[in-house]
């Protein structure tokens, strides 16, 4: 188990000793040894509704998955509402749309970072048929591709009650992490959520909870849970 906070900003690069960091990094073990027999090179992160922390979830895990020597590459595939450009102060003014639609080439949309091995794609111009392109044969190349060029693969995705696009790319992706508010999401909702991947047969391998109250007695509440364990 990992204590997280949601911050809008990269705490595992701006503050890499501090609790919250150390949790990204337990976070990232936890997904290493989620599965013995089987290879987690493509990570999707989605959550049930909107506001829960995905994308500062999925940045700071990519930055953790970098910070030990992997070479990662942080995709973000939520084509509605794109957050990693704002997190990393880079240009959305090209990304996976404009690789998927063939108007650059895959090698112009990737974007080095600040953070020594973490790439990362951004969105790019927002489409008018966003499920219909992450479920492209034209996705399914780019994803060939880049595991070939990268160890690990994170996938920020829209909230997967919202829309059909994080249950699209779950079924392309080696495992789940769903990010839940417990602050603002009810028991049902999360337990739908989870049945949505389920529908897909996607790999869910834990759940980041955030926004425990710590005035409760179970203070550590901020966690990363092995559903596997669960």
């Amino acid at each position: 188990m990992s204590r997280l906070i949601p911050e809008w900003n990269l705490i595992t690069e701006s503050n890499p000793k501090s609790p919250i960091s150390e949790g990204y990094r337990i976070l990232r073990t936890n997904i290493e040894f989620s599965t013995i027999d089987q290879s987690l090179q493509v990570i999707m992160v989605t959550s049930s509704k909107p506001n829960e922390g995905k994308s500062t979830t999925s940045a700071n895990m990519a930055v953790a998955f970098a910070q030990a020597n992997k070479r990662v590459l942080l995709i973000d595939a939520d084509l509605r509402k794109p957050s990693q450009h704002h997190i990393f102060g880079q240009s959305n003014r090209s990304g996976l749309t404009s690789a998927l639609f063939k108007q650059k080439d895959l090698h112009e949309v990737i974007q080095h970072t600040n953070t020594e091995n973490l790439s990362v794609i951004h969105a790019g111009p927002t489409p008018p048929n966003p499920s219909e392109l992450l479920s492209s044969k034209q996705m399914a190349t780019l994803l060939a591709t880049t595991k070939e060029m990268f160890d690990v693969i994170i996938i920020d995705t829209p909230p997967i009650l919202s829309v059909t696009d994080a249950q699209i790319v779950a079924t392309q992706s080696d495992g789940v992490v769903l990010v839940i508010d417990s602050g603002r999401v009810k028991k049902d909702e999360a337990l739908k959520a989870k049945a949505s991947l389920g529908h897909v047969n996607a790999k869910l391998i834990g759940v980041v909870l955030n926004n425990i109250n710590r005035k409760n007695s179970d203070a550590y509440s901020y966690y990363y849970e092995d559903v596997n364990e669960a």
